[in-house]
This record gives structure tokens, sequence and C-alpha cells, in this order.
């Protein structure tokens, strides 16, 4: 199976703090690769470094065989690259669908007279992007709030608007930092599902980030496990839940 994403041997530092030190793993096309860890472990800063806010200062990431360590956010969204954030980061006083057409400017290719005058090839571009929208408010469910203020929505429906938003970059490698974080038991349900399928429907590499252990051994493919910045194991769920060094780590004796 090709290989999707390679982080080669990537070291981060913040002044003399080390948030990630020489980690290395693969993420093959079409799986969804999970990272699990305690808190403070350096998973956002990795998710950062692969996004682009962060810049390692050792090593590489290679996305679909280019080295991709020194472009910019935006750059690396026009390749395929999106996320969301552990933090819900929208635009609190525009609607879900406002928010959601607002990510597909990367794709955007009529210039802003153009746009203005909407006629032409800018009102086609436009009807065609609002379609693809469209399709993600149905799969996501969020018909019924689609002319929502999102800043009046409940937490839960903010953290799968903010996944709409991401999926309508049209990423072929999705990053999830904590995309369950602060939800109820049904929510958390209802992500799985919407990540199952977004795996499933549309064949999109994941990688995710999680404190759930339990989920994410229901639906990773592969989990790597990082622990003051190292990684400290990587492998199949089964093979994870026994690991001694996972375990006494992260899991817990109660995990044994």
């Amino acid at each position: 199976m090709p290989v999707k994403l390679h982080v080669d041997h990537i070291s981060l530092s913040f002044g003399g703090i080390k948030a990630l030190n020489n980690i290395e793993f693969k993420i093959n096309a079409s799986e969804i690769f999970a990272i699990i860890g305690p808190n403070g472990a350096g998973k956002t800063s990795l998710i950062n470094s692969i996004n682009g806010f962060y810049t390692p200062q050792q090593g590489r990431i290679v996305f679909e065989d280019r080295d991709i360590s020194h472009l910019p956010p935006y750059q690396r969204a026009k390749l395929g690259i999106s996320r969301t954030f552990q933090n819900i980061a929208l635009y609190t006083n525009a609607t879900v669908l406002d928010n959601l057409m607002a990510a597909r400017h990367i794709h955007m290719k009529t210039n802003m007279l153009a746009g203005a005058l909407f006629w032409g090839p800018a009102q086609r571009e436009e009807i065609a992007h609002r379609r693809r929208v469209e399709e993600i408010i149905e799969f996501l469910e969020l018909e019924p709030i689609r002319k929502s203020v999102v800043g009046a929505l409940s937490y839960g429906l903010r953290k799968r608007v903010e996944l709409g938003r991401a999926l309508a970059l049209e990423p072929t490698l999705l990053l999830l930092d904590e995309p369950m974080a602060g939800m109820n038991v049904e929510e958390k349900e209802d992500m799985a599902r919407y990540i199952l399928d977004i795996h499933e429907l549309q064949g999109t590499t994941i990688m995710l980030i999680e404190h759930d252990i339990g989920l994410v051994m229901d639906i990773s493919h592969r989990i790597a496990v990082i622990d003051f910045g190292v990684k400290i194991g990587e492998g199949a769920p089964a093979e994870i839940s026994r690991d001694e060094a996972v375990i006494d780590a992260y899991l817990g004796e109660g995990e044994h």
C-alpha cells in the first residue's frame, strides 16, 4: 500500500523545551492512524508540524513523496491536507453554510471582479461550490442548522461543523485533533460514525489524536504512542494494548 505521509525523524524545540524528539512514522493511504499519549506528550505539536503551523528544526515531513517541510499551511491545504482543532476555530458570527463556503476559497479560480459581478464562469463556479457544500451538510446531517449562526450552536454541533469545514477543503489527508473532546456519549458515537463513513465512503486517509482509548482501539488500523515528545510504541490496536511501555506511560494498570 502506498505511503501517504512520512514523518521522517522530526524534532521540534521551543527554547530549551523539546516538544518532539526524533519522531518517525508512516501513514499508509486510506488508513486510520491514531496518535495517543498523555497530556503534554507533544501530540498537538506534532499535528501542527504536519499542518505547517510549526517548522521542525530537524527531519522532514513528506506527503505523497513530496517534501513539504517548509511549505506554509495554505499550500499544504491545496495539496490535500486539512485539519480540525482541539479548540474549535470557526467564524462564530457566521452561519454554518457560510463557514463551509469560506473553506472553499482555496478551490476558487475566478478573480474578485468576476466574483463581484457574479456572471458567467464566476456564477458557475459559485453554484458548483455551493453544491459541494450542500453535499457535506447532508452527509453530516446539518440540514436543520444550515442557516443557524455557529456561535448559538451547542458544543457538539460546532465540532461537527468544524469537521464539515475540514471536509470542504476536499482533503486526501484529514488531521483530527481530539474531535470528540468534551462530547457526551451519544455525540461521540455520532462523530465516530462520521469518521468511519469519511474513511470508508470517500477513501480519505485519517490521522486521529484522541484521548478516548476505547474508541481509538475500535476504529484505528494502527496506533503510535508518544510520551514526552518521544515515540514509545507503534502497531495495531491489539499490539498497543499489550505493550508494557505503553501501559506504564499511558494506559495504566487498569488496562492490563
